[in-house]
Formats: structure tokens, C-alpha cells, sequence
């Protein structure tokens, strides 16, 4: 029943279940499902519906998109390369320059530090267009506050 490609589905439910600390009945009732239907899911014997994955996840209290992405529904986001974090950074006009290029600086170290931090634009994107950080610190000491 491997080729239903749910096996993965069901182990992360059933990790899912156990770490909010319900029982198979308990998750069943919150969701409305059976017991024998979420047992059968949990076993990778039957895939779900993405309105039975829903009603799982609001009673998991995850996201139904995590879920959609465990059962193989919904692509999950890799090929971004953390292109909109970066992107909603630099675009937020609650922040002024320095502190995007601050935030994109400690997000990139986070992603190199697991593995992931290849981008090159998000280093570069304040920095070769003369944004750079010697550009920020004087827009900061002239900013209104200088004398």
C-alpha cells in the first residue's frame, strides 16, 4: 500500500497525535471522522481527502497546508531559496534600510547554519547596488537626529 504514498502521512499524523496527546478516538471525534477510517490513514492503508486533511489539522491545531504537503497534494516550497523572506523583508515599509539588511543578515545565518544558506542575493541585494552597510551606517548618523 506504498504506492498510495500516505505512509508518510500516516506516521507524521500519528506522531502529530501523540505529541498533542490524544488518542486515536479522541482525534477521530475532534475531526469527525471515524475511528477506524483515522486508523486505516495512520496505517497508510487509505488516503484521505483534502477536506478529511483540514478537518485533522484544525483538530491537531497544525496547518492543513503541512498536511497537504505530507500527502503529497500540495508541492512543498523548496525551490525558493528563502526568495520570499527575503523579499517580504525588503519590501516591508515598517522597516527602514538598516534593519533589512540586519534581519536578512541574521536569516541568512540561520539557513547557512542548517545547511541552507546558498543565497547570494539576499547578501548581495543591499550590497552591490549601494545599499552597502558603509551606506546604511551614514544614512543612520545623518539621518533627522544628526547635528
Amino acid at each position: 500500500m506504498a504506492s498510495l504514498n500516505v505512509g508518510n502521512l500516516g506516521e507524521f499524523l500519528r506522531e502529530q497525535r501523540r505529541t498533542a496527546q490524544l488518542s486515536l478516538r479522541q482525534l477521530a471525534d475532534a475531526a469527525g471522522v471515524s475511528n477506524p477510517y483515522l486508523s486505516q490513514i495512520e496505517r497508510g492503508l487509505r488516503k484521505p481527502s483534502a477536506e478529511i486533511l483540514q478537518q485533522l489539522a484544525k483538530a491537531l491545531r497544525i496547518s492543513a497546508e503541512t498536511l497537504y504537503v505530507q500527502a503529497g497534494i500540495l508541492d512543498e516550497r523548496r525551490g525558493l531559496d528563502g526568495v520570499e523572506v527575503q523579499t517580504a523583508i525588503l519590501t516591508d515599509p515598517a522597516l527602514n534600510e538598516r534593519q533589512k539588511q540586519v534581519l536578512l543578515q541574521i536569516y541568512e545565518s540561520f539557513r547557512k547554519e542548517n545547511g541552507l544558506g546558498n543565497s547570494k542575493d539576499a547578501a548581495a541585494s543591499g550590497h552591490e547596488d549601494g545599499r552597502g552597510t558603509d551606506s546604511l551606517e551614514t544614512e543612520a548618523d545623518g539621518g533627522p537626529h544628526a547635528t
